[in-house]
């Protein structure tokens, strides 16, 4: 594995999801992950990339795999929550919030005062 190239990978895919084409982004960030299956970055990258393209699903399980690498990891967790929202899971969109407040993510706080209670 050649760290350099999947940073490149994961950079490249998040310039095209910057121009909006998702699709393509998405095949670098699995690149990167087939040359690294612990890069967080990409796994995050990538479930931004299936939101914007409402494949909430395949978001969810992206930033899960990110938790899972990083439970620490906050933006992993609101995107989640925004995820499970669009899917009508407000409850579990909840927990992730709350989860995100708690790793310090202050916006996380106004999601819940909007749509928690």
């Amino acid at each position: 594995m050649n760290p350099e190239s999947v940073n490149a990978y994961n950079n490249r895919g998040v310039a095209k999801a910057e121009l909006n084409d998702y699709r393509e982004a998405i095949q670098d960030f699995n690149k990167a992950i087939e040359l690294n299956s612990e890069y967080v970055n990409a796994y995050y990258n990538r479930g931004v990339a299936k939101a914007d393209l409402s494949d909430y699903r395949g978001a969810i399980q992206d930033f899960t795999k990110a938790i899972e690498l990083n439970p620490k990891y906050a933006g992993a967790y609101i995107l989640r929550g925004g995820a499970k929202s669009s899917l009508g899971d407000i409850k579990g969109a909840c927990l992730d919030w709350s989860k995100a407040g708690e790793l310090g993510e202050a916006k996380a706080y106004d999601l819940i005062r909007e749509r928690c209670n």
